[in-house]
């Protein structure tokens, strides 16, 4: 079967029957991706490990890009159904650094499909892959809810921005072996305080 381009937009589900297929279908991506790297993942395997035609599969996921970027969005989602209001007298900012950390662990257990996910999501056109713009929203959420800001002006929208882009770059250097988890730790708390400490104060 010809390879089906990367720029067509993907189906989006519309019945539980369809939603339960492509739920599936990320499931068995996520199982093989732990332990394939991205360029060794096949999509008939898929197809077959999550008991759908390969048609359906490409119908939700024209490419692997796609495919991979829906894996990652679905980890922000189980992301955002985890979190919980920091205990009271919390350090908003602290908040969004354990937060981060936390996510950086779960992460690095599984550096393979770690790795996949984040380079479909960074070489992916948010015009043709929908789940670009989804992962940035709920992204930003979560930490906008984290440091406790509900009303978010246009500048604390861009330093979340910026922390999210940093925390993309320390966790793929760690990734690639260049950085130790402390010194990921260490970085995404210095980047915190950076960036998140003046408009935590100021929105107490």
């Amino acid at each position: 079967m010809a390879r089906i381009a990367a720029g067509r937009l993907s189906a989006e589900p519309t019945s539980p029957e369809q939603h339960d297929r492509r739920r599936r279908i990320l499931r068995a991506a996520s199982r093989i991706g732990a332990e394939k790297p991205l360029e060794r993942v096949q999509m008939h395997e898929v197809a077959k490990a999550a008991g759908v035609a390969i048609g359906t599969l490409y119908r939700y996921f024209p490419s692997k890009v796609h495919l991979f970027t829906g894996v990652m969005a679905a980890q922000v989602d189980r992301l955002a159904s985890q979190v919980t209001e920091p205990p009271p007298g919390t350090d908003p900012v602290d908040a969004v650094a354990d937060l981060l950390v936390r996510a950086s662990r779960s992460l690095m257990a599984q550096p393979i499909l770690s790795t996949s996910m984040l380079h479909a999501a960074n070489t992916a056109h948010v015009a043709t892959v929908a789940d670009t713009v989804h992962i940035d929203n709920t992204f930003r959420d979560i930490l906008l809810r984290t440091v406790g800001i509900e009303e978010p002006t246009a500048e604390d929208i861009r330093l979340v921005w910026l922390l999210m882009q940093c925390w993309y770059g320390v966790l793929q250097s760690s990734l690639n072996g260049r950085a130790s988890m402390a010194d990921v730790e260490s970085d995404i708390r210095l980047a915190c305080r950076l960036l998140l400490a003046p408009r935590s104060n100021a929105s107490r």
